[in-house]
């Protein structure tokens, strides 16, 4: 198995090396863009708890909790709860940063009360992709080992579920983000200045997600042609 880690290792370097600092600059943009506007408050002074709470109220949504949650940027909307979790630095922030953080979690609470379709297609596989991400190279190795080429397929169809949420995930966190920024400007949240910052900071998040999909596609790739030329030895 010599041959598998050596051609491995280079295949990293050209195939997810370019894809791995794609996303470790997306990972630097928005930190830099979300401490920058950290330091921007709103004229308004509404919290980041308060923001969020304002997206829900737009919508119609009454039951859906907005509570503290340790960590740096952890926020995120747990649909199992129907619980909205802002970090220290988002809860009770009144910067222009956390607010855009808050009402994008807002957004994704509102995408699960209106039944948006990605979301519940992202939700119904994510069993799935575990199994993919936990046994699909494992499955594809034995394959190579046996000289089973259908157990090759079947471990990399498995794996390539990774990328297809991935993709999926694009098309809810520009949803949400997109939902946040509308609501922010229809209930005067923010500024029409404000709201640019707002803007920045969403658009590099949204970044990492564009990422997270090209090193899955690429790491897919690697495999792909790794497990191709095994199965000809």
């Amino acid at each position: 198995m010599m041959w598998y880690y050596l051609e491995s290792y280079w295949l990293y370097l050209v195939i997810v090396g370019p894809a791995l600092l794609f996303a470790i600059g997306a990972q630097i943009k928005v930190k830099s863009n979300f401490n920058k506007y950290s330091r921007v408050m709103s004229s308004r002074g509404l919290t980041g708890a308060n923001a969020a709470l304002q997206v829900l109220n737009f919508y119609g949504i009454h039951d859906v909790k907005i509570e503290r949650v340790s960590g740096k940027l952890s926020d995120h909307y747990d649909p199992k709860t129907n619980v909205i979790r802002l970090s220290d630095e988002v809860f009770s922030s009144t910067s222009v940063a956390a607010i855009g953080v808050a009402c994008h979690e807002a957004g994704h609470a509102a995408q699960h009360a209106q039944g948006y379709k990605p979301i519940k297609i992202r939700n119904a596989i994510v069993p799935v992709c575990n199994i993919g991400s936990t046994l699909g190279i494992p499955i594809a190795l034995i394959g190579v080992f046996l000289n089973f080429g259908v157990l090759i397929d079947i471990g990399l169809a498995l794996y390539a579920l990774i990328a297809v949420f991935q993709f999926i995930t694009l098309p809810v966190e520009f949803n949400a983000s997109r939902r946040a920024v509308d609501v922010i400007g229809q209930t005067n949240i923010l500024s029409e200045d404000e709201i640019v910052g707002t803007k920045k900071v969403l658009s590099a998040a949204a970044m990492t997600y564009v990422a997270a999909l090209a090193t899955s596609i690429a790491n897919l790739l690697r495999f792909i042609i790794l497990f191709g030329r095994g199965r000809r030895r």
